[in-house]
């Protein structure tokens, strides 16, 4: 049980290293100071720039790779077997890390809304599940203009694309309760944007999309 709790807990370190603040700090700026308030991707496009924000997915994505994909075999340094290892083990560190990108220890628990770390992750532990997400986010951004309600959907895209595009059945469990989970706190960061949404007043890609009503 040490072991599983130890690595838990490097990955929920790793994913508290944000991206776009430690970024913001090396320009001497906060991202949460600017546009949105969120220490996200979306936010530091709006508010800094494409290069900032590319430079920030970046970080947030590797670390969601590195927490599912390294830290579970970092016992195999030290020459020791793990009580915990397969799919349980990368999921919980994975999740551990998105839970550390949205509250991050290191800069107060105010990070960002944990959608690139949770991308990462998926890619290590479900990459059938990879297409079928960013076709959903694509669609709907370019239908829309909606960044987070897009986010919101290709969340819950993960929950039947685990069992239904898995290349190996029976699915093992912890990836069901991965995907459920992940899509459960992706809905749960962006609530903001889909209040907004519901009065009229959030932000929308107008230049990206595709298909827009005429006057």
């Amino acid at each position: 049980m040490l072991d599983l709790t130890w690595m838990v807990m490097v990955a929920y370190l790793i994913g508290s290293i944000s991206g776009s603040l430690v970024l913001g700090r090396l320009r001497g700026i906060d991202i949460r100071l600017m546009g949105s308030g969120n220490a996200g991707g979306t936010n530091a496009f709006r508010s800094v720039g494409w290069l900032f924000a590319l430079l920030v997915v970046m970080i947030d994505v590797g670390k969601g790779v590195v927490a599912a994909g390294l830290v579970p075999r970092l016992p195999m340094l030290f020459s020791a077997e793990a009580a915990f290892s397969g799919p349980a083990l990368a999921g919980a560190c994975g999740l551990a890390a998105v839970i550390g990108h949205v509250w991050p220890v290191f800069f107060g628990f105010r990070g960002g809304k944990g959608a690139g770390t949770a991308v990462g992750v998926v890619a290590v532990v479900a990459p059938w599940c990879i297409a079928p997400l960013v076709l959903v986010w694509v669609i709907t951004v370019l239908g829309t203009g909606y960044v987070g309600l897009a986010t919101v959907l290709a969340g819950f895209s993960l929950v039947p694309a685990m069992w239904l595009l898995a290349p190996q059945t029976p699915v093992p469990p912890s990836l069901g309760a991965l995907a459920v989970a992940l899509a459960g706190l992706l809905l749960f960061t962006h609530r903001g944007n889909l209040a907004r949404l519901r009065v009229g007043t959030e932000n929308r890609f107008d230049k990206i999309r595709v298909f827009k009503r005429k006057p």
